[in-house]
């Protein structure tokens, strides 16, 4: 059986990954602290991008943990496949 090949993350992407994060939601949390309205429209903005971020969190970790109990059936799949393959014999005769 061979096992597939895992892909790998680089820390140059996970850096860049990290920072272009927080330069979205610091620029975007800057814009509306200095935002002309009063405190009342900016607490709802605010609430607005906390809930944006950790949704955007939380579809990440569903679509991840559905893709990993993906590979993980199709795995187990194709070892039972390969097991049938392995034991079946055709020249085999019943009875």
């Amino acid at each position: 059986m061979t096992s597939p090949v895992l892909p790998r993350t680089t820390s140059a992407y996970y850096v860049q990954a990290v920072l272009s994060f927080a330069l979205a939601a610091g620029g975007l949390a800057l814009g509306i602290a200095y935002l002309p309205v009063s405190a009342w429209m900016r607490a709802f903005l605010a609430l607005g991008l906390l809930y944006t971020v950790t949704s955007a969190f939380t579809l990440a970790k569903v679509i991840r943990d559905r893709q990993e109990t993906g590979e993980l059936v199709n795995r187990v799949d194709q070892a039972r496949l390969e097991r049938l393959l392995a034991e079946h014999d055709p020249f085999r005769v019943d009875g």
